[in-house]
């Protein structure tokens, strides 16, 4: 199948080769002959109900220092686009919201991954409180007496903002820290959106996992452990990843939401769990590909492809 793919990203001389999930489904595509185009964000336009990107022909390859080519800069009409991935990092701020809504234009004629109205409706914190058997007890609030009693009940929290991504802004507040208050000043200050309180489960010195899901089902599993004296087990904040099998709980979570990923055209999927309870569904731009790869033998972006190609 040849397909003309466009890949709105962050600028790709940035990214790490080693670990960026973008870059192997860009490999991938190129390997199966696809034509591919890379642009910006801020690159995109809605010109009267036509949805065009100042895009460039690119080229991948898997050498440090000189990973990519890019072409002459072109207006390209996105509608004649086969697929565009989507694949910007958060935050998802409006500026990440208003794409969603431009690409919404010539979706699902032009296949974008994952559906835009789909990620504006699926935030991380927000999406996986439809499932709430599935995840640990979770407050979304402004309101100081309901993180009070939240607090009396709960004794040890985590809070974040809801929109937050990267593990920025996530503190571990025990029974008997006194910093909650200056903590939801800041946060006050700082957000305008509630923020989320969850249980902390201890259970995430042990690791916290990412499992991926495509079209709804579970493909691959990375356990990240956090480093001593962190609560945060992100890879870039010190997290170290491990080689990891899913335990039937963790199975039971990916059948419980797998039939609500694929009906949503959510084909590209990361959660994340913690003993038994899953805390994030990530539609944004999920990560970990490449490590999933090197521990298991696999080749996720080949089974995305598939998927692509089978929505076609």
């Amino acid at each position: 199948m040849s397909l003309s793919v466009a890949i709105q990203m962050d600028p790709i001389d940035t990214i790490n080769i080693e670990s960026d999930s973008t870059f192997v489904l860009a490999l991938e595509a190129q390997a199966r002959g696809y034509n591919l185009f890379h642009y910006l964000t801020e690159d995109l336009a809605l010109n009267h109900a036509k949805v065009i990107a100042a895009a460039r022909p690119l080229e991948v390859r898997r050498e440090k220092g000189n990973h990519f080519t890019l072409g002459a800069q072109e207006w390209v009409d996105l509608a004649k686009m086969d697929v565009v991935l989507m694949r910007q990092d958060p935050p998802f701020d409006m500026s990440y919201i208003t794409a969603t809504h431009i690409l919404e234009h010539v979706h699902p004629k032009t296949l974008v991954v994952n559906d835009p109205a789909e990620v504006r409706n699926a935030p991380e914190k927000l999406f996986v409180t439809h499932f709430p058997e599935l995840m640990p007890p979770t407050l979304i609030t402004s309101n100081l007496e309901q993180v009070m009693e939240f607090r009396a009940k709960h004794k040890d929290l985590i809070i974040k903002p809801l929109f937050g991504n990267g593990g920025a802004g996530v503190f571990h507040i025990g029974p008997e820290d006194e910093n909650l208050n200056s903590l939801l000043e800041m946060f006050t200050e700082l957000y305008r959106e509630p923020i989320i309180v969850q249980r902390y489960e201890p259970a995430v010195r042990a690791g916290d996992k990412r499992i991926i899901l495509i079209d709804g089902k579970a493909a691959g599993a990375l356990n990240r452990v956090p480093a001593a004296g962190e609560s945060r087990s992100n890879l870039h904040v010190g997290g170290t990843a491990h080689q990891t099998a899913l335990t039937p709980r963790e199975l039971e979570i990916c059948e419980a939401i797998g039939p609500a990923l694929k009906e949503r055209g959510l084909i590209f999927v990361g959660i994340d769990v913690i003993g038994d309870y899953m805390t994030e569904i990530n539609v944004t731009s999920p990560t970990c590909l490449q490590e999933i790869n090197a521990y298991d033998g696999v080749k996720l972006e080949a089974d995305i492809w598939d998927a692509i190609e089978s929505r076609l």
